[in-house]
């Protein structure tokens, strides 16, 4: 028996809407501190924030200047939900800390508004780096929302490589260092989803859009996790659409390969990638509401 099985360990992803409020963050941090076991929490960046960076950095790209409205508005908005989730004493910390990565963005923004004839290498990479921004700033919210969190880079051991122009995982690179991080796991772990590094050059990449189910169930798999929960805005699969079909009818358990075919025929629940590390290990899924917390969820085994 493995030490991850003898402790028991869970991975517990949440998505942008799932952290995108206060009230959902209240949710989060009340299903956290409620588990028994060990925890690795992973979140995305907050709901809407990753389109706004790329939309600043499209600005940016263009020699707008309209990218600083919307980056005070995405500023504004994480000093809101700190005020709004994170214990008064920590406060003052992951206010320093958010504000950091804005002072960040606004430099990178700046680069890439004076400098519009980079060569498109070097636009791209500045671009990798920029959206890494959203999940590094609520991860942050999300360890000082939660007493005792201890936070944890995603980038020092989701690598990737460059490959006919996109990044691909560098899997067995990434289970070693995903292992070497948690030789135990004892109380809570909080980390970002769907950002990655460049494990020859080391600039920031990402595993795609929807990659922090993917980092989950990487992280699930290298130790061996007992289950990962995937918490969304949905109760689960169903045997049809529920907003387009009043009678559909939420299934609760199904098989890796049905849940697969779901996700490849475009339903967006779990990001297709998702699956395999933990199905080649039985590693069963549940897909829960942040929502509605008393709906009994969608299993995948």
């Amino acid at each position: 028996m493995s030490i991850f099985n003898y402790f028991k360990v869970k991975v517990l992803k949440f998505g942008g809407t799932s952290v995108g409020s206060v009230e959902s963050l209240l949710n989060v941090k009340q299903i956290v501190t409620s588990q028994s076991q060990p925890v690795i929490v992973v979140v995305s960046a907050l709901g809407g924030v990753t389109n706004q960076l790329i939309e600043m950095t499209r600005l940016a790209q263009s020699g707008s200047n309209n990218y600083e409205s919307i980056l005070e508005q995405v500023a504004q908005r994480h000093r809101d939900v700190i005020a709004g989730v994170v214990p008064q004493p920590m406060q003052g910390q992951c206010n320093a800390i958010v504000e950091q990565f804005i002072a960040n963005l606004r430099s990178f923004y700046g680069t890439l508004a004076l400098n519009r004839e980079l060569p498109a290498v070097d636009q791209q990479r500045l671009a990798d780096a920029i959206v890494c921004h959203g999940e590094v700033m609520s991860s942050a919210i999300v360890s000082c929302m939660i007493e005792g969190a201890v936070p944890h880079f995603a980038p020092n051991f989701i690598k990737t490589r460059e490959c006919d122009g996109s990044h691909a995982l560098e899997a067995d690179l990434t289970r070693q260092l995903i292992a070497n991080e948690w030789p135990t796991v004892e109380g809570i772990h909080v980390v970002q989803g769907f950002i990655a590094d460049d494990a020859d050059e080391h600039f920031k990449t990402n595993l795609g859009r929807g990659g922090s189910d993917y980092t989950a169930a990487l992280i699930a798999a290298a130790l061996h996790a007992e289950c990962l929960e995937i918490w969304t805005d949905v109760d689960g699969f169903y045997d049809k659409d529920p907003r387009k079909h009043a009678d559909a009818q939420l299934l609760p358990a199904m098989t890796y390969a049905q849940a697969q075919e779901l996700c490849d025929a475009g339903a967006k629940v779990i990001y297709p990638p998702t699956l395999r590390p933990v199905a080649e290990l039985s590693i069963p899924v549940w897909v829960k509401n942040t929502f509605n917390l008393t709906a009994p969820g969608t299993c995948i085994h």
